[in-house]
C-alpha cells in the first residue's frame, strides 16, 4: 500500500524536506504547491499578461496556483497543512478546509500558540502534530504498522 501525501502550507522554512528526508524508504509520492514565493505570486501575469493593478495581478495568480492545487488535494491520500510561525496562512487554512470537504485524510502541522486560532481546522483533522517527525511517524505507522523506537 502506498501514500500520496500532498503538503499545503507555509513555505519559508525546510518543513517540507524534512518529511521527505525522513520518509525515505517509505512507498510515498509527495506534492506540493510551488515553494518559490516570487513564482507563486508572478505565475499568472508571466503566463496571461500583466495587470496594473494589485488585487487583479493576485487573483491571476491565484486562479493558475489554483489548477495545481486542486489536482494535488484531490490526487492525495493524505493532506498535510502546516501553520507557521512567521505569517498568516489564510491559503493554508482554504487548503485544510477543501481536504476536509473532500474526505481526505488530514494532518495538522502547527506550534502550540496557534491552538485556538486554528480550533476548527484541528477539529477537522485526523492528527494535530508539532513537528515533521511527528508526521513521519504518522506516515511509517500508517504503511508499515510500525512504532517509533
Amino acid at each position: 500500500m502506498g501514500l500520496s501525501v500532498y503538503l499545503s502550507g507555509e513555505i519559508h522554512t525546510d518543513w517540507r524536506e524534512q518529511i521527505i528526508s525522513g520518509a525515505q524508504g517509505l512507498d510515498v509520492h509527495f506534492s506540493a504547491p510551488v515553494t518559490d514565493h516570487a513564482a507563486s505570486d508572478d505565475c499568472g501575469v508571466a503566463i496571461l499578461g500583466a495587470e496594473d493593478n494589485k488585487f487583479w495581478h493576485d487573483r491571476k495568480g491565484a486562479m493558475v496556483n489554483a489548477i495545481r492545487t486542486r489536482k494535488g488535494i484531490e490526487e492525495a491520500d493524505v493532506v498535510v497543512v502546516r501553520f507557521g510561525e512567521k505569517y498568516r496562512q489564510w491559503n493554508a487554512a482554504f487548503d485544510a478546509g477543501m481536504a476536509a470537504a473532500l474526505g481526505k485524510s488530514l494532518i495538522i502541522l502547527q506550534q502550540p500558540d496557534h491552538d485556538h486560532a486554528l480550533k476548527e481546522v484541528d477539529a477537522a483533522a485526523l492528527a494535530v502534530t508539532r513537528t515533521p517527525q511527528e508526521v513521519v511517524q504518522i506516515l511509517r505507522y500508517v504503511l508499515t504498522g510500525t512504532l517509533p523506537d
